[in-house]
């Protein structure tokens, strides 16, 4: 996106999908009240609506400057803080500025699922300003510095990284963050007995099922609006997106089945939401058919990947890591192996850009990991 020659229909298209991503915060209220216990359902909901309140401050005042500002060697942005837009005539700017920050809340809300009914309030509003501050607009930076600034690029995106809409730059990062805040906090009591599995029934199912139906409503904003132009990828992209979370909740809902002997309940809510990460980044580059064996394969990742964490007695209230690590980290994947190279325009072969996607993956998950690790064990003692 160039916001110097922004139409009014471009301009247009990104407001309304940054509402749309806006409403996905709805979306991860209901679900995660939801399918966590009734008793801390206040609580789920008191850091939903608060994390994107900080998230829009503190994204505002730095994270924006960090991740678009005037590079300092496709690293870090350094400039554009505070940001007015005061030379910008048509709104492409604020427009961009909207969107990204819709993206920023989205990254920083995924970690509250996650840690729920562990984390006191002020350790949850750290997390949110340490996402929203420091690891997302940094991270950002180095995958999509372009989008703003059309001449230059962050480290990453120069090298032909792709992801189109975040599967990593905003669900992987969340992933990881909320991974590392896990291996922090530990499990809910009573999660883990004597080594053994304890489930704990959510509070309300039909609440989360509707947040689900909210998110995917969302999402096609969050994929759409990607496009940052309103033309004749949009549609199809929007149509591609649907596909990938219908395959997802379908083969999700089979695999769950055969582990369980019967329908288990989140599994089509999960895996539904898999096959939307899973698609997020390569949804402008493939066929209908190859979005629907993405989102088909980012499905069947969800019930493997939460048997993982339960052997590692790694406690994920809401299934966030297998959603968003987990699918996100496959979608990144899956460009390079389905992703039309004349529409990647990386001009690099298939396995030259795998190569890249998973130097992408690898660099933005561990700093992310390691960047949270270290700031929140020194806050731990006194703040958790």
């Amino acid at each position: 996106m160039d916001p110097a020659t922004t139409s009014s229909l471009d301009s247009l298209l990104v407001i309304v999908s940054a509402a749309l991503v806006l409403f996905m915060q709805a979306g991860f209220l209901c679900l995660e009240s939801g399918l966590t216990r009734s008793k801390n359902s206040i609580n789920v909901a008191i850091k939903n609506i608060t994390d994107f309140g900080l998230a829009t401050l503190t994204f505002w005042l730095l994270g924006f400057g960090f991740m678009f500002g005037p590079t300092l060697m496709g690293f870090l942005g350094a400039g554009l803080f505070a940001p007015e837009f005061l030379d910008d005539t048509d709104g492409g700017s604020p427009g961009f500025f909207i969107f990204q920050l819709a993206f920023c809340g989205t990254a920083a809300t995924i970690v509250s699922g996650a840690v729920a009914e562990r984390l006191k309030f002020q350790g949850y509003l750290i997390i949110t300003a340490l996402v929203s501050l420091v690891i997302y607009p940094v991270l950002g930076h180095w995958a999509w510095h372009g989008l703003f600034a059309a001449n230059s690029q962050g480290w990453l995106e120069s090298m032909g990284f792709v992801d189109f809409a975040g599967s990593t730059v905003v669900h992987s990062v969340g992933g990881w963050v909320a991974l590392a805040a896990l291996l922090v906090i530990g499990p809910r009591a009573g999660r883990f007995v004597d080594g053994k599995v304890q489930q704990i029934n959510p509070g309300n199912l039909p609440m989360a099922m509707l947040g689900g139906i909210i998110l995917w409503f969302g999402w096609i904003g969050f994929n759409g609006g990607s496009s940052m132009a309103m033309n004749a990828s949009v549609a199809p992209i929007i149509m591609k997106t649907l596909l990938a979370a219908g395959a997802g909740l379908i083969v999700s809902l089979i695999v769950g089945w055969l582990f369980h002997r019967y329908p288990e309940a989140t599994a089509p809510l999960n895996g539904s939401l898999a096959g939307l990460v899973s698609i997020t980044a390569s949804c402008h580059a493939v066929t209908a058919g190859e979005a629907v064996l993405i989102g088909g394969i980012g499905g069947a990742l969800v019930r493997p990947a939460e048997m993982l964490l339960e052997r590692f007695q790694i406690d994920d209230a809401v299934g966030a890591i297998p959603v968003h690590l987990v699918a996100g980290i496959w979608g990144t994947l899956a460009v390079a192996l389905f992703g039309d190279a004349s529409i990647l325009g990386t001009g690099l072969g298939l396995l030259d850009q795998a190569q890249i996607q998973v130097l992408g993956l690898l660099s933005i998950g561990l700093t992310a990991f390691i960047i949270f690790s270290l700031s929140i064990l020194t806050l731990f003692l006194y703040f958790l």
